[in-house]
Formats: structure tokens, sequence, C-alpha cells
């Protein structure tokens, strides 16, 4: 057994999740913690909703609300979309806990203590109309590098680079396009090139591993060419304060998102450990050597987990240049891999809920069954390249593959076993057809587990749909709809055992991918109970303020999780007849959804 966590980027409680999320972070961190649960493995998956910065402000401001009210009300409304996902976090929590600000405060005092958190005058952006502080990131203007005309104040999302809001061509706010201006101001640098030794080692290692994606081992070591310090707090009043005499005290220095986001990762594996009443138990998964790390996200936030979040531990343990002694969580383990996904787009175009090109999680769950846009994600997923949702494209997919495979499958089984025995027959004695389809399901574990545990769940799904279709090939062979004379009825028996022994061993390995039909799938033949666990919301009070207003978080027991491997049917388990699992869709609904989105639709 190994230890496992699972660092599930933090959405951003600034409005509900859109299909371009759920697909960098949400779908490809469950089907991965499924399937290493039931490798055996003890998981840890941990993540909230990210809850400061200037875009709660921004938001907050036009609805005429206080920030933190913002802040309950999208964390609800993201806690409820990931659950009715299906994403099965250990917890998921949120930065505006107090447990949250301990640990950010007390990492910030160990990085400071070592060294590597440094005093400077920079010059900071305020708006010339209202006078307040205009963060880096709500400053746009063209890269100098390489003349994206909507680079940030802080990076460049076309070419990665990293950036200043001074280093723009004609800079402007995003707010309300006014050119701001620039005043000195006091703020605490991480010295990322005290850092960039241990940095670029660790990434020549996890280089040589060769187990990250080509694109993001690439890119991480190119932003290392430019590195520099880089600002951790900033001139606003929506964030931590700054834990030293002379900053605490003063109402709009705090430290920024960037320093705060990213320690949640650890905070959440703290509160988790308190929740459950074993207050040290974090440290299996954050101290020991031989634990594995995670971290999904979208390649927008490659910076954040190969340089930023790791510059922080590394300089946490004291092992940068100007060396130090490690803080009060411990050596701390540096991610064992980043697993960034490409841009998932929307008919062609990015999705961004500012510019209006979005799809909402919770209005295509509304609409169509979770599972089929599980499928589509998993099939479509952004994995090394750029991929596109399109209506046509998420219909033909659920039809064709979902309904007219697997579901087909799933219902001509369990209806021919209902019809003809009413329960799971006795199998006699096996025929090669027989004994072909179960040894290439029985390999199917072999092989789709392993591709899984990779990153590579295109792959693993399409292995696992091209078993499907080797079943639903068996059912032509084998012909048992055919088999209706007494002396057929032993081999009826066997035909229709093997098929649902074969059906019953891909739903396990389909499972991960499809975590709600899966259950559907183990009913339909016989078994009872759950088979495979799901998320559930909880009504907490904050650990160390109970006073405070209470929060839902994501939790759940996954001990009861199948085992990655073939299991035995159970001969006379009954079965009755069954309704479809999956609903097939009318090829008009492409033409719909288009036009609620204002797109154009043929011959219109």
């Amino acid at each position: 057994m190994t230890r496992v966590l699972s660092a599930v980027a933090w959405p951003y409680a600034n409005g509900p999740r859109h299909l371009g999320h759920v697909a960098g972070f949400g779908v490809p961190s469950d089907v991965f913690s499924r399937y290493m649960r039931m490798a055996g493995h003890d998981v840890l998956m941990v993540s909230g909703t990210d809850e400061h910065g200037t875009p709660i402000l921004v938001a907050a401001d036009k609805e005429g609300v206080p920030a933190r009210e913002l802040a309950d009300r999208n964390n609800r409304l993201i806690v409820q979309d990931l659950v009715d996902l299906g994403i099965s976090y250990d917890l998921f929590t949120r930065t505006t806990t107090a447990n949250h600000y301990r640990v950010v405060q007390q990492m910030f005092t160990a990085v400071h203590r070592n060294g590597y958190m440094v005093e400077k005058t920079t010059h900071g952006a305020v708006s010339p109309r209202t006078g307040r502080t205009l963060p880096d990131r709500y400053i746009e203007g063209t890269c100098p590098i390489c003349e994206y005309p909507e680079a940030r104040g802080d990076q460049c999302d076309n070419c990665g680079n990293q950036l200043d809001p001074t280093d723009l061509i004609e800079p402007r706010s995003r707010v309300d396009g006014e050119v701001p201006e620039f005043v000195e101001t006091q703020h605490f640098f991480l010295d990322l090139p005290a850092l960039a030794e241990a940095l670029g080692e660790w990434l020549d290692q996890r280089e040589a591993s060769g187990l990250w994606r080509p694109n993001v081992i690439r890119f991480s070591k190119n932003i290392l060419e430019d590195i520099r310090p880089r600002a951790m707090s900033r001139d606003i009043d929506w964030g931590i304060p700054i834990p030293l005499e002379g900053w605490r005290e003063q109402p709009t220095k705090r430290l920024y998102v960037w320093f705060d986001a990213v320690i949640g990762y650890l905070s959440a594996s703290v509160e988790w450990a308190r929740r459950i009443g074993d207050p040290d138990r974090w440290r299996q998964w954050w101290n020991d050597p031989q634990a594995l790390s995670y971290y999904f996200m979208g390649k927008d936030n490659i910076t954040f987990h190969s340089q930023i979040w790791p510059a922080e531990m590394i300089a946490h343990n004291g092992q940068g240049d100007r060396g130090g002694e490690p803080g009060p969580y411990g050596e701390l383990q540096l991610p064992t891999e980043v697993v960034s996904s490409e841009f998932l787009t929307m008919e062609g175009r990015q999705f961004s809920s500012s510019r209006g090109v979005v799809i909402y999680v919770r209005e295509v769950l509304q609409r169509y069954q979770v599972d089929a846009l599980r499928y589509f994600l998993s099939a479509a997923a952004p994995e090394n390249a750029d991929s596109d949702f399109s209506w046509p494209a998420f219909v033909e997919r659920t039809n064709n593959e979902l309904v007219a495979g697997w579901g087909n499958l799933v219902n001509r089984t369990a209806s021919m076993v209902a019809k003809n025995f009413g329960e799971i027959p006795v199998a006699g004695p096996l025929e090669p057809v027989d004994e072909e389809l179960l040894s290439a399901v029985r390999q199917g574990f072999q092989t789709v587990g392993p591709l899984i545990g990779a990153h590579r769940q295109k792959a693993a799904l399409t292995e696992a749909m091209r078993l499907v279709g080797e079943a639903n090939g068996y059912v032509s062979r084998t012909q048992p709809f055919k088999l209706k004379g007494e002396d057929q009825r032993e081999r009826l028996g066997t035909v229709l055992h093997v098929l649902a022994q074969a059906v019953t061993d891909l739903n396990t390995m389909l499972s991960p991918f499809l975590p709600h039909s899966s259950n559907q799938v183990h009913r339909a033949l016989g078994g009872d109970g759950q088979f495979m666990p799901m998320p559930r919301i909880e009504e907490v009070t904050d650990l160390d303020e109970p006073e405070r207003p209470g929060y839902p978080v994501i939790t759940g027991e996954y001990s009861s999780m199948p085992r990655w491997e073939p299991r035995p049917l159970t001969v006379g388990a009954p079965v009755a007849k069954p309704t479809p699992i999956f609903t097939k869709l009318d090829p008009g609904i492409a033409d719909d959804e288009r036009r609620r989105l204002g797109l154009p639709v043929d011959d219109e």
C-alpha cells in the first residue's frame, strides 16, 4: 500500500463552475483517485474554494454585497456542483477558515525566518477614479514578449512568461478600461532566485522519471530561465493578515492569493486530520518520502504548482541557497507529478465566464445524465492538446458509444438473464469462445488500470470500451437468443453466465469514469447495496471559531470501494427485467443548445 495525495486545484469562488473548469481538475482527479483506492492505495483527496483576491472584491462590489457574503454563496454553489458530479473528496473545504489562516501565517513566518521572504519597494497600480489598488491580474495589456493583446499584469497566458504590470504595453484596467497610475509601495517578495537551484534540481529529477507530460515539464523548465522575485503581498483589504509587527496592524496589507491558495492543499489536509480526531495523520502524506502526490489543474495553473508552491515548500524546509531550518510542518515533500490538462474549448472558443463563453456544469446536469457528461469529458479529455466541447459531439458520443455500446450490452444481458432464468445461472462447460472473452476482460484489469495510474485516461477508457465491443461481439457469435430448446438450456445458462461475468467486470473497470451508473449496473445484475461510494455534503462549524456561521464541506467514506480485480458472480442472485440505464438523446437537442448559447445553427 502506498499513500497517495490527490491535490485538486481550488476553484475560485467568484461563480459556479463551467465545463472547462471540471475538465481540467474535476473529472480527471476523481477517475484517478477512485482507481488508486480500488488498487489498494491509501488516498487523501483534498481541495476547496479559493476565496481571496481581487476578482471576489470586484464581483462583490458589482453586486453591492460584502466579499464574504459573495464567497459564502458561491462556495455553496460550487460544493453542490462537485457533489452532483460525484467528485470523491475526502475533504473539500475553503480558504476562509481560521485553520487555513493559521497554516498560511505559520508557513509565511517559517519562509520569512529562513530568509526567503524579502521586503522590497515596488510600483503598485491604482485606479485614478476610485483610489483603490488594482492587483496585477486586473490589469491587461499587450505582452512585451509575444505581443499577445490580452496579457495580464502577472503573466501572459499565451507565452507563459511572468510579467509585472509595468511591463505591459498600453496597460488598462479590466474593471472599467481606465489607464492605471503606478505608485510606490512596500511588499514582501518570495526570493525565487535563491530557490532556483533547488527548483532546477527537483525538475531535473522529475524529467528523468519520465512521468510528467512533456508539455508540463517543458513549460516548467522554461519558466526557470526568467525566474525573479515574486510579490506575495498586496495592497488589498480582503485576505490573510501578514503575521509580522508593523504589518499585522495595517488593514490594507494582506498576503496575496498566490501565497495563500496553494497552501490550501496542506491546510485542507490538516483540517481533515483534525476533523477525524487524529490531528497529526496528515503528516503521513506530507512528511513521508515514500508517499506520492499528484496535483491536478489546467495549464494556466502550471506556474503555481511547478514553481510557486514547490518554492514555498523548499523555503519552508530551509533547502534553498540561504539554508535554514524546517518550519512547523516538518520537511514537506514536493509534488510527485503536476498533472496539467490543456484547455477544453467550447464550440471552438476558449471557455470564459467573463466573456460569456460558458456552459455551466449545473445547466448540463439539470438536463442530462451526469455520467454522460463524465464520459464525454473523459473520452474527449484535453490531456496533451486542447480539445473541444460541442453539442453535436456530446450527442454523438452519448448515443453511439455510451448508449449503443455499454448501455446496450448491460440491458441485453440483464434482459436475457431475467427472461430465461430470473437469476444468475450456473455455468456449464466452457467453450473456447467463452474462455476467449473471459480472458480478454480479465486482462483488461492489467491494461486499463496502469493507464489510469499514468494519467492516460483517454487511452484507458478507449481500451475499456474496446472490451465492451468484444462482449457485444460475443453475443453476436454465440447468439443466446436462439438457444431455446431444453437440450440447449445448459449452454444458454453458460453463455449468459459468461456474459454477466464480463459485464460485471467491465462495470468495475468503468466505475472510476462512470460511478453513478456503476451502481445501477451492479443492481441490474443482482448486486445489492452501493457498489461505488459517493461523496456527501456535511454542514460543519469552523474548528477554531465555532461562533462563525457554518459552511458545507464535501467528504465521504470510501473504504468500501470495490477492488480493482475480477469479482466472481453470485449464482442465484435475482435479476429482474431492467430499465435502460442511459438515455438516448434526440439529435435535435444539439441545435437547441446552440441556440441557447446564441450560436449559429445550420440551415437558419
